[in-house]
């Protein structure tokens, strides 16, 4: 059987694991060595140059679930950002990138490229035209996220592809929010594909990576960028995030559902001012969303009303936690400007329409009868707090 016609969980499961042939163990075994014989060898192993036995099972298991041929595993989210992005760029060249972006991607940017010489434009919006109305003779690369963090809008994958190959430009997605389990954007025509690992393939907050995957021959020269950078990951952490990957589709799929059905709670709470999530019909990108996702994903942002404050209301929850990362198996809560796009100036977090009260909300697998007390909870307790205060 073809891996394309496997389902999601299989997969998962099975496809890049190592055999045991000694032990027959269920799972893949561990390689420790930081050294391998260089004579009389078919390859030359060295965990810098990413072929370790256990970073290409997981390379061909996440390969897989991007529909991709290729895929390599970082140290971290942004070490596959930057090796994605440079690996296509050199001193004189351009790069287009959608206006709404992970903070870290955003600061990568605007404060190193320059150095590079390498220039830059971001979109004044999201269609296709925005990003066309930005290229230039000496663009190289479009780079987009979506859903996007905190907003969670929604970029046409299909529209971007068509206008890549129209300019003969690379085409770059960060798939991170939506995961292989509700988004692939390689099937929409999209030339690179990259993961913080840290969040829905790691899936339980104790395991920081990215991962690219894309075509062999796009392959080629962020491979070759990828080692004289240095963003190897451990192989105790690869196989870590192997056995991680094993449950992200359930995960997810979990996650997917609490989302949906918080986000219908939170819409239609009187206290609640604002939700983004694009499984909201109310949601302005929700007919591209359910034409290139197949489930909305576990993240949402909201903005409760001016009279509750954020922080205190943050503070308040029981179990729901305030948390900087992602994408756990826990649900979680953090303030964007103060985490995730910290490192913008409020200029440009209110240009990205990031209000300061903004709560993004990573929702978990608990019961959603169990989300929702912790939440009416924290809001009687905050209302209760200010009435107190503004009573005379």
């Amino acid at each position: 059987m073809k891996k394309k016609d496997l389902g999601i969980n299989t997969i998962c499961t099975h496809i890049g694991e190592l055999e045991d042939h000694k032990y027959k163990g269920a799972i893949s075994p561990l390689y420790m060595s930081t050294s391998y014989a260089f004579e009389d060898v078919e390859h030359k192993r060295y965990p810098r140059y990413f072929n370790t036995p256990n970073q290409e099972a997981l390379s061909i298991k996440i390969a897989a679930l991007e529909h991709a041929e290729a895929a390599m595993i970082f140290g971290s989210g942004m070490a596959a950002v930057s090796t994605g992005v440079l690996a296509f760029l050199s001193s004189g060249d351009h790069i287009v990138l959608q206006n709404m972006l992970y903070g870290g991607t955003y600061n990568l940017v605007t404060t190193q490229f320059e150095k590079m010489g390498i220039s830059y434009s971001f979109t004044d919006g999201l269609q296709a035209k925005d990003f066309e109305d930005k290229i230039q003779k000496n663009t190289k690369v479009i780079y987009i996220e979506t859903p996007s963090n905190p907003l969670l809008t929604i970029t046409d994958l299909k529209a971007i592809s068509d206008l890549a190959s129209k300019y003969d430009l690379i085409s770059i997605i960060d798939n991170t929010f939506a995961s292989p389990v509700n988004q692939n954007p390689i099937d929409f025509g999209i030339d690179v594909v990259i993961h913080s690992a840290t969040k829905y393939m790691g899936g339980h907050s104790d395991i920081c990576a990215g991962a690219i995957a894309t075509s062999k021959e796009l392959m080629e020269p962020i491979f070759k960028l990828a080692i004289n950078l240095g963003g190897s990951l451990s192989d105790y952490t690869v196989w870590l995030l192997e056995r991680s990957i094993k449950t992200m589709g359930i995960r997810v799929k979990a996650q997917n559902e609490n989302a949906g059905h918080l986000a219908n709670y939170l819409e239609k709470h009187e206290l609640v001012k604002k939700v983004y999530y694009p499984g909201l019909k109310t949601h302005k990108d929700h007919e591209l969303a359910k034409k290139q996702m197949r489930g909305f994903g576990g993240m949402m942002s909201f903005e409760l009303d001016e009279n509750i404050d954020a922080r205190e209301f943050r503070k308040a929850l029981k179990f729901i936690k305030s948390s900087m990362s992602l994408a756990g198996i826990e649900s979680t809560v953090l303030a964007p400007a103060q985490t995730s796009h910290g490192l913008l100036s409020p200029e440009e977090r209110k240009k990205q329409g990031i209000a300061d009260g903004l709560i993004r909300f990573s929702l978990g697998i608990e019961d959603k009868e169990d989300l929702i007390a912790d939440i009416e909870q924290a809001l009687k307790e905050v209302s209760k707090n200010q009435l107190a205060i503004n009573t005379p």
